[in-house]
């Protein structure tokens, strides 16, 4: 078993580099709720020493081929299938997911991010226009200094979705993790390293709001990416406005599920499962308004109730263990509020709920039914394991009430009329939608929000847009005028 104790808070020009004057920061296994580490709050010293590599390191880097760049990249990949066992050891560590969950869904992610820019990183060129006797012609650019910030549910794969197309395309990145999951961004940046990456490509550094802030602010920088909620968001946007930033924002959502009468029950209710239970709940894309048609309702609950009976609560380092803790007691308290405020509305709790009575911060998977549009689980992003039922009964219906949201990053729909699901994902208002599947992200397809759930997208070919910029140039061959 891996030991989760970091090597030291931050790693910095390839190196691992510790200061303790920053404030500390513990590191909390969510499973029994025992400190298992502590990192510290970078300074502006060590904020700066992190930029400094970067600058120092970006136009080396961008310089190389993108084949080379590539290559390092897709070295990483592999070294990080080849300690997937560890990786996914500290991911469970750091998150409270169960290892039968991080073992498929973590570093296995991360590298395929990795392997897939990689791959991309020889393609990206220009292009050619002719206009007449003369032509154009476009380079393809390294935007500079990348500043990622990381959300706590998906530490190691959230890391490398932000680092591989950034270096990809020949940019430095300064990456902040969390504060609640710090562990797990320190081993991609020591990857990446041992596997050829240049020093101060890739680095990362602890802290709280405080030390976001200060990178997004800070001149040097010209591109943030945040995944995180929207409240984080509207600050992080507003600062890098000041300094006119590239900016991609993945950020919460309120997202639908749609189940028709006609829907393979089985599948159906392991889409809602899929879409509210995994990683106990703490998924931004989760289709936690769960809409279901009146004739398939009363089996879909039953069978609901029945197949999260069979859930394997337990430690996490067990791999038959299937539900883990969330992330914090904190969290556990905002999704206990929620819980309140659904049955304190009206909304029926069929199942679950509660805590445990065990160390960590447990919470069993709860669903209501008859919750109503207007009800504040209905409305509100929880971030927990609370599913909400609503039932609906024809197809325009249902789909402006799952419209009726300031939100909109993912949404699903299981029927088996398949004219009808492309008409229903047509006219969702989501940038991520799913038929008769829900919550399956490849690296191959781009994922991003529409609305309040963001701005840009990461994964696919459309991550390179928003990690490089085009220069135009202009030659002429055919003689050159002028008015006098």
């Amino acid at each position: 078993m891996i030991d989760p104790k970091p090597t030291a808070s931050h790693f910095i020009n390839g190196a691992y580099i510790e200061d303790k004057t920053g404030t500390p920061i513990d590191v909390i296994y969510p499973a029994t709720g025992e400190v298992i580490g502590r990192v510290h709050s970078a300074t502006p010293q060590i904020l700066q020493a992190a930029l400094a590599a970067a600058k120092a390191a970006q136009p080396i880097w961008a310089a190389m081929t993108g084949t080379e760049r590539g290559r390092i990249l897709r070295r990483a990949a592999d070294m990080m299938r080849a300690h997937n066992r560890s990786l996914s050891e500290l991911e469970t560590y750091d998150t409270g997911k169960p290892l039968q969950e991080t073992l498929v869904a973590d570093a296995t992610s991360a590298a395929d991010a990795l392997e897939y820019f990689g791959g991309l990183a020889g393609s990206l060129t220009g292009e050619h226009v002719q206009f007449g006797e003369d032509f154009i012609y476009t380079i393809r650019e390294p935007l500079g200094i990348c500043v990622g910030i990381g959300a706590w549910n998906y530490p190691t794969q959230i890391a490398a979705w932000k680092a591989a197309p950034a270096l990809a395309c020949g940019n430095a990145m300064v990456f902040k993790p969390s504060e609640t999951t710090p562990l797990c961004a320190l081993k991609v940046a020591e990857i990446l390293h041992e596997a050829g990456l240049p020093a101060g490509l890739y680095n990362v550094v602890q802290g709280l709001g405080d030390v976001g802030a200060a990178l997004v602010s800070d001149p040097l920088v010209d591109k943030v990416s945040l995944t995180g909620s929207l409240p984080t968001g509207r600050k992080v946007y507003a600062a890098a406005a000041e300094g006119m930033r590239h900016v991609t924002m993945e950020l919460g959502g309120k997202s639908p599920l749609i189940i028709f009468d006609d829907a393979e029950l089985e599948a159906a209710v392991s889409g809602a499962i899929l879409a509210n239970f995994y990683s106990s709940g703490q998924i931004c894309s989760n289709g936690t308004r769960v809409f279901v048609q009146k004739g398939i309702k009363p089996a879909f609950l039953k069978r609901l109730a029945e197949r999260l009976g069979t859930a394997v609560v337990g430690d996490p380092m067990d791999e038959e263990t299937n539900f883990g803790p969330m992330v914090s007691e904190r969290q556990r308290d905002i999704a206990e509020g929620f819980i309140a405020k659904g049955k304190a509305e009206g909304a029926q709790l069929v199942c679950g709920g509660t805590r445990l009575e065990r160390p960590g911060f447990w919470l069993t998977p709860a669903v209501f039914t008859d919750v109503t549009d207007d009800m504040t689980i209905a409305r509100e992003e929880i971030f927990g394991p609370v599913l909400s039922v609503l039932e609906f009964d024809t197809e325009a219906e249902v789909l402006a009430r799952a419209n009726d949201t300031d939100y909109g990053l993912a949404a699903g729909v299981f029927t088996q009329n398949l004219p009808r699901a492309h008409r229903m994902v047509k006219a969702l208002e989501a940038g991520t939608c799913y038929i008769n599947t829900y919550n399956d992200a490849p690296v191959e397809a781009p994922f991003g929000g529409v609305k309040l759930s963001g701005v840009g997208r990461e994964n696919s070919k459309a991550a390179i847009n928003h990690y490089s910029q085009l220069k135009s140039v202009y030659v002429r061959l055919s003689p050159l005028e002028s008015p006098y």
